[in-house]
């Protein structure tokens, strides 16, 4: 394998006129930037459609995109909207950050305006796109309808005859809700539209993209109301059990995230369709594959529904090798990042390995406590091999920058004296690391964008187990300047990438 190195950006960060990172001009002009950088990856957190708590890791379906995404200035091209309705929304926030109430508030009035002026209109091409996606585009529209109706009720406090999905009153749904299901197709189609031609524009210019998958679906989801029987849930309907991670020296009462788990029994009666399925999708929007939380797949944390934190949790198999053995055989090998971070064990590791899976190497962890000594932490650059994908950090830790300047200062003494350097500045001590970390043997080599600029707290993803404040950092288009590019460039050049 090549030597490669991208920048962690996503969507929403893009900066833009409307409030919100999407698929405007603005997203071909990083594409550029990433070009004139050296890079040849460009990893995006999950598209999917957000829910309450802005996180794109619950979504309301694991194959449906964010309408926020869609860009307003294309639908202005193409007739749909005016610009001055656009500019008169003022989607911007006070901050520069993404306001996700603002959005559905504002933004989603604007396409339904668009959808309205279409007239029901379709090009062959959506005609095309609504035929091929049909598996889980009619039921998806058919949800967020039915959600719309009932004021936004998660799946659990509907009514019994629509939860169990009973057929006459799908039936009535599909004939009363007609126009709002159309509507849903409509922004999937250009959400589907815009991104294609987005990710054509990077291939071309020898990016690839590589995509984010969550291992687990939203309780409120079209998946777990089409087909409820693949996940572990009660005679309600209601989860029987949570996903989470137990405590660790980061969270003392664990992670509760709430999602319901799979029921692998099930799963494999069907020789995994539903995951070869998701897969396969995933890859049909992407060139690379990042599969959070993998070592769910070797053993999952279940939490009994209704507990208060993570620490009453237990460990349970899941389906390891067979899953992937599946879906080798459906699809052929493809290339997937695991994350594989957290409590991790030897069979964890096993997984990995024989899954041809590239691992995960986080520089912040190599100094970190909770990670073992130097001598065997493995996060460490000098132990990382060359089939592993090397970060500075990730979406839920701090930027280097803050990382750098949280350390005490007897552990800034020690990373400097890993480096084999004399003490200097918080800023000389990130230029430092970045060559570090690009100068490792990791074939692949991927730095959020924050890193680049030397964001501070600021910047900051996500705080895991916070809600409210996360998902919100963008890029100014100030940021992006040729200067920039070059440093990344040189500094990508010299390390072999």
């Amino acid at each position: 394998m090549r030597r490669e190195a991208g920048i962690l950006l996503p969507i929403f960060s893009l900066p833009s006129r409307y409030g919100i990172g999407c698929f405007s001009r603005e997203a071909y002009e990083f594409v550029d930037f990433l070009a004139a950088s050296g890079q040849s990856l460009w990893q995006i957190l999950p598209m999917g459609m957000t829910s309450v708590g802005d996180s794109p890791y619950q979504s309301f379906s694991a194959f449906a995109g964010n309408p926020y995404f869609i860009s307003l200035e294309c639908l202005c091209e193409e007739g749909l909207l005016r610009v001055e309705e656009c500019e008169s929304a003022h989607l911007e926030s006070e901050d520069g950050g993404v306001d996700y109430g603002k959005q559905y508030e504002v933004r989603m009035p604007l396409l339904r305006l668009a959808f309205e002026r279409s007239g029901g209109r379709k090009s062959p091409e959506q005609q095309v796109f609504e035929a091929d996606e049909a598996w889980w585009l009619e039921d998806f529209s058919l949800f967020l309808a039915i959600k719309k109706r009932l004021g936004g009720l998660p799946l659990e406090q509907w009514d019994e005859p629509l939860r169990r999905r009973d057929d006459d009153a799908l039936a009535r749904c599909r004939r009363e809700l007609s126009e709002e299901i159309a509507f849903g197709r409509f922004l999937q189609f250009y959400f589907w539209k815009q991104w294609r031609e987005l990710k054509a524009y990077a291939n071309e210019r020898g990016i690839r993209i590589v995509g984010d998958l969550p291992i687990y679906v939203s309780a409120d989801s079209v998946d777990v109301w089409v087909r409820p029987d693949l996940f572990l849930l009660d005679g309600e309907g209601r989860p029987s059990a949570v996903a989470g991670c137990p405590p660790d020296g980061f969270s003392p009462d664990g992670q509760l995230w709430g999602n319901p788990l799979y029921r692998w029994d099930a799963h494999r009666a069907e020789d995994f369709a539903w995951w070869i399925r998701r897969l396969a999708h995933s890859f049909s929007l992407y060139d690379v594959v990042r599969i959070d939380h993998f070592r769910g797949f070797d053993s999952f944390y279940a939490i009994p529904y209704g507990a208060k934190n993570a620490k009453v949790g237990r460990w349970e198999k899941g389906p390891a090798m067979e899953l992937f053995e599946a879906v080798e055989r459906s699809l052929g090998k493809r290339e997937i990042i695991a994350e594989d971070l957290g409590y991790v064990t030897e069979s964890v590791r096993r997984l990995v390995r024989d899954s041809g899976f590239a691992g995960m190497k986080i520089l912040q962890f190599g100094w970190e406590e909770s990670e073992g000594d130097e001598e065997h932490n493995e996060h460490l650059p000098h132990r990382y091999g060359a089939h592993c994908a090397a970060y500075t950090g990730t979406h839920d830790n701090p930027t280097l920058a803050a990382w750098i300047a949280s350390l005490p200062f007897e552990k800034r003494e020690t990373v400097w004296r890993y480096l084999g350097l004399p003490q200097g500045s918080n800023a000389e001590l990130r230029r430092r690391l970045l060559a570090c970390l690009m100068g490792s043997g990791a074939n692949t080599c991927i730095v959020p964008m924050q890193d680049y600029l030397g964001v501070g707290e600021e910047g900051r993803m996500n705080r895991p187990s916070t809600v409210g404040t996360n998902w919100r950092w963008r890029l100014t288009k100030g940021d992006l300047t040729e200067e920039l590019a070059g440093t990344i460039r040189w500094l990508t050049e010299e390390s072999g990438r």
